[in-house]
């Protein structure tokens, strides 16, 4: 988990660089070291589209190619939150490589190739905007959340159009129920028309990346525009009785913040496929695993096996069954995706399946010798 506190800072070695402001300290500098002596120059993307990309340098915001750096592995393209090289010159001018990410946000694709889609790159906060104009949908939120923790970075949940909720208990009790999906991440009410939390959110973004994710109508292009101070970010208006509005950021983009650290707002996601997110899973759900760890049998599936600690919680109220629910439905998702890229696990799932079928089998006439 990282923390503000804990973010690389740049030193007196680096000066007053253009590229402080979005993220250079001397760790990227001695990571660009090997480049620099090159003689390419280093910028961070801010923008990436149609096999080119937005580079900031410290001369400015360059348009550069990303033709040499676009393998067929779709992990391994340029995007948005990179440290890459650039050549010094030329038209255009290619990006030569990228450093190696810190963090990677990555979803499934909506193809069925299994593909994972990167979303964004070196990002410190990955921050869930979840609209308050709706019911809250926390098998959404608790979604987001398993692919925040994987990438490396620290999720925040912020539920936005707080203004729609007046009444303090009741905007009380729906944070606490987010509280309770997301075990270990901070939930903050903001309104972006009052700027109610807002002083809040601004502080633990300073310092770092944070990437801005959410459903389209979730307020996150409004919600840009208020940590910025200024309308950059075009916004159309929301269905009421839905929430559900057009895609009004188009593409992944990194904007410096005035009160510090960089945010990257992306277009609204009407999927989140989970992408090889276990880990992610897992610490969404940390309270199940806890009492998994008490169970009688290692490889429990906590359905309806003897001595099961999860079966046990549900049963006194300890662990609400939508939870177990929506962990089950995860985890199987997970590990789904997992067996179509890899065939190690594939094999260990068909051991798994013939197993228990044989299991089931020998029951079976066990049972029927007993009549």
């Amino acid at each position: 988990m990282t923390s503000s506190s804990a973010f690389p800072t740049p030193s007196a070695s680096l000066g007053l660089s253009p590229l402080v402001p979005y993220g250079w300290d001397d760790v990227w500098a001695d990571e660009f070291a090997p480049y620099d002596s090159e003689g390419l120059v280093a910028g961070r993307v801010i923008r990436v589209d149609r096999g080119q990309c937005d580079v900031a340098t410290a001369d400015g915001v360059i348009r550069a190619d990303t033709a040499f750096v676009t393998p067929h592995d779709p992990m391994r393209v340029v995007c948005t939150g990179d440290w890459v090289a650039v050549e010094p010159a030329g038209n255009p001018r290619y990006v030569r490589a990228y450093l190696p990410r810190r963090t990677a946000f990555v979803r499934s694709t909506s193809s069925k190739r299994s593909e994972g889609q990167i979303l964004a790159a070196n990002v410190d906060h990955a921050v869930v905007a979840v609209s308050l104009a709706v019911e809250l949908d926390l098998g959404r939120v608790e979604r987001f959340l398993a692919l925040a923790w994987e990438s490396g970075a620290q999720p925040v949940v912020v539920l936005t159009k707080a203004d729609l909720v007046p009444e303090a208990a009741t905007l009380a009790h729906l944070v606490q129920d987010v509280e309770t999906a997301a075990p270990g991440v901070p939930v903050l009410a903001v309104s972006s028309s009052t700027g109610a939390g807002l002083d809040i959110l601004e502080a633990v973004l300073a310092g770092g990346t944070a990437v801005l994710l959410g459903q389209s109508g979730a307020g996150k292009s409004t919600l840009a525009n208020a940590l910025l101070g200024e309308d950059v970010m075009d916004v159309q208006a929301t269905r009421d009785m839905d929430g559900k509005g057009r895609h009004t950021t188009t593409t992944r983009n990194l904007l410096v913040l005035p009160g510090g650290g960089v945010l990257i707002d992306t277009p609204g996601l009407r999927g989140v496929g989970l992408w090889d997110a276990g880990t992610g899973v897992g610490q969404v759900f940390a309270e199940i695993e806890e009492f998994a760890a008490d169970c009688r049998f290692q490889d429990c599936a906590h359905v309806a096996e003897p001595g099961c600690a999860v079966l046990a919680a549900v049963d006194s109220g300890e662990l609400p069954e939508r939870r177990l629910e929506s962990y089950r439905k995860l985890l199987r998702e997970n590990q789904r995706i997992v067996a179509k890229t890899d065939a190690r696990v594939r094999a260990e799932i068909r051991r798994d399946w013939k197993r228990k079928g044989a299991e089931g089998r020998a029951a079976m006439e066990a049972k029927r010798g007993n009549r």
